[in-house]
């Protein structure tokens, strides 16, 4: 069976299993803090499976978490916060990925996640960021993270900033990037086609890990839900600290 599995995933039965150990981590990150599961994989099996090929796998089971996400989030989201941003990152999407032909990857990357772990230490430390509280801020983020995503793939990141940044409940900023990520499907899908990523082995795999990710989000629904919903934002803070340098340490020295 699982030699099978191996075949029809063409992955060596090792690189299986720990992509499916990493996956139902992702899914539980992702369940409980609204966000994180490409960058949860992208910091692990990337180093067995490249991004090329990685980034339509981790797009099927983000859509896989969104759909089972998607009630709870239009209930408890900020809905004109979490539109705004996704129809400003759309915008800001093409922009990023014109300018990635006269910008190294490598560069923006390197900016982009200095940029981001600036300012979630900062968060960490609670120090007030009024940039993110001006009249233009929902907008400029929005496009923001859409250029990032374009140039460097982490807008997610840059997004996460801006909600937790908030003065919102735990609850509504967890459901608002939950939306956010579930309208971004619509982008990604025709960013993935145009560029013809999403292959036959990009849908094998992600049709076996669905599964393995929709457990880890029911189990991190589960741990939000019941005990630990006090600690929500530092415990996003902390994970985003920990992306950033993870991606960092790739940039440098890979």
């Amino acid at each position: 069976m699982m030699q099978a599995l191996s075949v029809w995933t063409g992955l060596p039965l090792s690189y299986l299993t720990i992509s499916a150990a990493m996956v139902f981590v992702a899914g539980l990150v992702r369940g409980f803090a609204g966000f994180g599961l490409s960058a949860v994989l992208m910091a692990s099996i990337v180093v067995f499976i490249p991004p090329v090929e990685l980034i339509p796998v981790c797009f099927l089971l983000e859509a896989a978490a969104s759909l089972a996400m998607f009630k709870g989030g239009l209930r408890d989201a900020d809905r004109r916060t979490a539109f705004t941003l996704a129809v400003c990152s759309a915008v800001g999407v093409p922009l990023g990925l014109a300018a990635t032909t006269s910008i190294p990857p490598d560069l923006s990357k390197l900016v982009a996640l200095l940029l981001v772990l600036s300012l979630t230490i900062l968060q960490l430390f609670k120090v007030s960021l009024t940039l993110f509280s001006t009249r233009y801020a929902l907008p400029v983020t929005g496009l923001v993270a859409g250029v990032v995503t374009g140039l460097a793939s982490i807008g997610g990141m840059v997004i996460a900033l801006y909600v937790l940044a908030s003065s919102h409940k735990a609850r509504t900023m967890r459901g608002s990037l939950v939306l956010f990520l579930f309208c971004g499907m619509i982008t990604s899908v025709v960013t993935l086609l145009f560029f013809g990523l999403l292959g036959e082995a990009a849908i094998h795999r992600g049709l076996l890990f669905a599964p393995i990710v929709l457990a880890g989000v029911f189990v991190g629904s589960k741990l939000f839900s019941r005990s630990l919903e006090h600690t929500y934002k530092r415990w996003c803070l902390c994970l985003l600290t920990v992306l950033a340098i993870t991606g960092l340490v790739r940039v440098v020295f890979f």
